[in-house]
C-alpha cells in the first residue's frame, strides 16, 4: 500500500469568519465552541482543519511567509455529480457571499469548471466530469 494523505490543513488569519463561510455557505459541518487555534470540520474522506497564522511561528520556531492576492498555491477542489449541478453550487455560494473568480464553464478536457475564493482568497474549484450525468 502506497502513501495515503490523511488530512489537510489550512493555516488562516480570521479562524472565526472562515469558520463561518465554509460552515454557513459552504454547508460543511463543525463543532467548534470559538476557542483555541485550531479547527476540525466533519468531512468524510480527508480530515479538514485551520489553524490560525498566528500560531504557526512559534510553532515550528521558524519564520513563515503567505501569499498576498489570490492564493495560487492550492485548491480545494468540490466534485459535483452532474454538470448542472456546477451552475445550481456557483449561484448558490457566489449568492452567500463567496468571491466569484469565473462562472462554469465547459473545459477541453471534458470537465465543467468554475471557481470562487473563501474570505482569505483560497481557490475553491466547483466542478464536474459529469459521471451523474445520463447518457
Amino acid at each position: 500500500m502506497g502513501l495515503r494523505f490523511e488530512a489537510i490543513g489550512i493555516f488562516v488569519v480570521d479562524l472565526s469568519r472562515m469558520v463561518e463561510f465554509y460552515r454557513d455557505v459552504l454547508g460543511v459541518e463543525i463543532e467548534w465552541d470559538g476557542n483555541g487555534p485550531h479547527c476540525e470540520f466533519k468531512h468524510e474522506g480527508i480530515r479538514f482543519m485551520m489553524y490560525e497564522r498566528k500560531e504557526l511561528e512559534g510553532y515550528l520556531g521558524k519564520e513563515v511567509t503567505y501569499p498576498s492576492g489570490i492564493n495560487g498555491t492550492f485548491e480545494l477542489a468540490i466534485d459535483l455529480p452532474r454538470f448542472s449541478d456546477v451552475d445550481i453550487e456557483y449561484e448558490r455560494v457566489v449568492s452567500l457571499g463567496a468571491t466569484p473568480v469565473f462562472p462554469p464553464r465547459n473545459e477541453p478536457w471534458g470537465m465543467r469548471s468554475s471557481f470562487v475564493l473563501d474570505p482569505e482568497k483560497n481557490l475553491i474549484e466547483i466542478g464536474s466530469w459529469g459521471k451523474g450525468e445520463e447518457k
